[in-house]
């Protein structure tokens, strides 16, 4: 039986352990040190839930994003996954992978304690390499799920034909080596309230430094990205929400927190109808990156999109 207890980042809000110490661990890990964390807003009150997955060096603290779909019906759990949020241990590599169809193992035991709460109308969303993570394994899941929403999915990469077989053969060679990124601050700056932005959240487990991109796990989201392009039969209606725009700059300025400012969303919606035969694309002006953590005015707009996706396609 799932044992839960007061969450340890949100008031009000449960969360669980699971234990994934039969996974595999690298470098100077800890063996045995690895697991995941469900939490969700309430107790049961329904027969419908969202499951959420968060993207690359984030976590859950969007409550407002629970309070909607509670609004809609939907019991609302999210799931930190491995070597994120509040399932980062001391010791290990944070947000490290090799394959993103390792994660399934807690998303496999994620759904069944949302399914073990009576749940049997479940809806999956994911946000960034969350929403890759979904899609892929939406697809391996058929018969799974009502609905799939993906905000701002991270479905392809600028180069990355090219690039994949390079990133291949490193991570035969190095899989854990860092690679050198430069990140001026700008997402943060445009969301944060320390700073631009709105949203106070654990800059501990969103945005840490300590979350390094390295070869192994690049690897993993090329190999994810592949799939993509290959083509997935994901079996329930999908939706992709986006930005109406991106925008690159070396200089910061209030229009970055009117685009998607991480991802490129034009390569975004040239792979979306690669998901499935029910593919609904939603380009939002104004959005940021992550959606819903825009504007009020445009996350309202979010929304009701979502509430328009589910009405249209959700089991009733």
């Amino acid at each position: 039986m799932t044992r839960w207890v007061p969450d340890t980042e949100l008031s009000g809000y449960q969360q669980c352990l699971i234990d994934l110490e039969e996974e595999p661990t690298y470098a100077l890990e800890p063996d045995g040190s690895l697991v995941a964390t469900v939490v969700r807003r309430n107790e049961p009150a329904t027969q419908r839930a969202v499951l959420y997955v968060h993207g690359w060096n984030d976590y859950f603290f969007q409550t407002h994003l629970a309070d909607e779909m509670a609004a809609l019906g939907y019991d609302f759990y999210a799931v930190d996954l491995r070597r994120y949020g509040r399932s980062l241990r001391k010791g290990q590599l944070a947000g490290y992978i090799t394959d993103l169809r390792d994660y399934f193992v807690e998303l496999d035991a994620a759904l069944e304690v949302v399914r073990e709460e009576g749940h049997d109308d479940v809806v999956l969303m994911g946000h960034s390499t969350g929403g890759l993570t979904a899609a892929l394994y939406a697809d391996e899941r058929p018969a799974t799920f009502s609905a799939l929403i993906l905000n701002a999915p991270w479905l392809e990469a600028y180069g990355n034909t090219l690039l994949r077989p390079a990133v291949s053969a490193a991570r035969a060679v190095a899989p854990t080596t860092a690679v050198p990124v430069t990140d001026a601050g700008y997402y943060r700056r445009s969301i944060s309230a320390m700073e631009e932005g709105e949203w106070d959240y654990n800059t501990n487990l969103k945005g840490d430094p300590a979350f390094r991109p390295r070869v192994g796990w690049l690897a993993a989201v090329a190999n994810g990205h592949a799939r993509i392009a290959d083509g997935l039969r994901i079996d329930c209606p999908v939706m992709v929400a986006i930005s109406e725009r991106s925008l690159f700059s070396r200089t910061w300025s209030e229009e970055q927190s009117l685009a998607d400012i991480v991802l490129d969303v034009n390569l975004i919606a040239a792979r979306a109808p690669m998901l499935g035969n029910t593919v609904a694309i939603v380009r939002v002006p104004g959005g940021m990156h992550d959606l819903t953590l825009s504007s009020p005015d445009v996350r309202a707009v979010v929304f009701e999109q979502y509430a328009r996706f589910l009405r249209c396609f959700g089991q009733a």
